[in-house]
């Protein structure tokens, strides 16, 4: 009878200790909080792997850039010492030039002519352009459509952003265009953006509603303008090699979790720009809506050019024209 339940405890030791041995864990991170649009993507990706591979894979997730930058998270990917990361594409141009052209300011109508452009053919085959740079790019999520903060003056024109010290994210595209707006740019990694704005290093910045709520900027803005003058995606990265060590059936899990995330994090994202005026308003800032975009269009005509230039006009026509 005690041999028999020797045998029985010693076997139970041996499963526990091969269940532990066959569970790999990975890290993921953004740079801002949980409590966020991202903060539910990467939650929600986490949960649907662990929940599909039985536990054999367990996702770590961190928040507020504790594991760097989006920059650095995304070269960690890239060099494989972080596996994942879910990053704005602020970056990404940097490692993969063919994104560029998503940057572009109002190229895009809405949310909902991004989201058609960036789960349709063209969105898809650009995630391919991933590959061979050392990731593979799980799915498209999202931030939303970027406005401008500052603590100087309401916006309310083009002419009103020109000698504002403004944040940018660390892409080229987007400084181009916001000095042809003539903002003076100041590109920075989002971790740094709250203190520059705190004491003045910069007048503002520029972001959708749901970074501006969860990075807390109405504690040190004043004003905002709904310029929705960029759509800002967001993407999942995984190292490719890490990617490519997953069995088939894994791969597909890992595909279809990124997937059930973006969608979650899209909501939060249409959550928070219903909400985030009134929010905003309740935080003391004052909120510039109904601009007319058209004369901030008309200012960027001669950047417009570059850019046709740059990326070929029937390009950037075929994802204005998409429907």
């Amino acid at each position: 009878m005690k041999l028999s339940k020797l045998f029985i405890g010693l076997s139970l030791a041996v499963g526990l200790v091969a269940t532990a041995a066959a569970q790999t864990n990975m890290k993921i991170n953004i740079a801002i909080a949980q409590n966020s649009h991202q903060g539910v993507a990467i939650d929600t990706f986490a949960k649907e792997v662990e929940k599909n591979t039985a536990g054999r894979y367990k996702i770590q997730t961190f928040y507020n850039a504790s594991l760097g930058s989006e920059r650095e998270s995304i070269e960690s990917v890239q060099l494989g010492t972080q596996e994942l990361t879910f990053t704005s594409t602020g970056p990404v141009p940097n490692f993969v030039p063919d994104a560029k052209i998503l940057d572009i300011p109002f190229l895009f109508r809405d949310k909902a002519h991004a989201r058609m452009v960036l789960d349709g053919p063209i969105g898809q085959e650009m995630l391919t352009k991933f590959d061979s740079k050392g990731f593979k790019a799980l799915a498209w999520g999202e931030n939303g459509m970027r406005n401008v903060t500052n603590n100087k003056r309401p916006v309310n024109t083009p002419d009103d952003l020109k000698g504002l010290k403004l944040r940018t994210m660390e892409n080229p595209v987007h400084v181009a265009a916001y000095k042809g707006l003539g903002i003076v740019t100041t590109p920075m990694a989002m971790a740094e953006v709250f203190t520059a704005l705190q004491q003045g290093t910069v007048d503002g910045q520029e972001n959708p509603l749901s970074v501006i709520m969860a990075a807390k900027l109405d504690q040190v803005q004043k004003h905002v303008s709904l310029t929705g003058h960029v759509y800002s995606p967001a993407i999942f990265l995984m190292n490719k090699a890490s990617f490519d060590k997953l069995a088939p059936a894994d791969q597909k899990i890992f595909l279809e979790a990124a997937k059930t995330a973006v969608k979650v994090n899209r909501d939060r994202v249409d959550a928070d720009d219903a909400m985030g005026v009134t929010y905003l308003r309740g935080k003391g800032m004052n909120v510039v809506e109904n601009l007319d975009k058209s004369k901030f269009v008309a200012t960027l005509a001669p950047v417009y050019a570059e850019f046709e230039k740059q990326f070929g006009k029937a390009n950037m026509d075929k994802i204005r024209n998409t429907k």
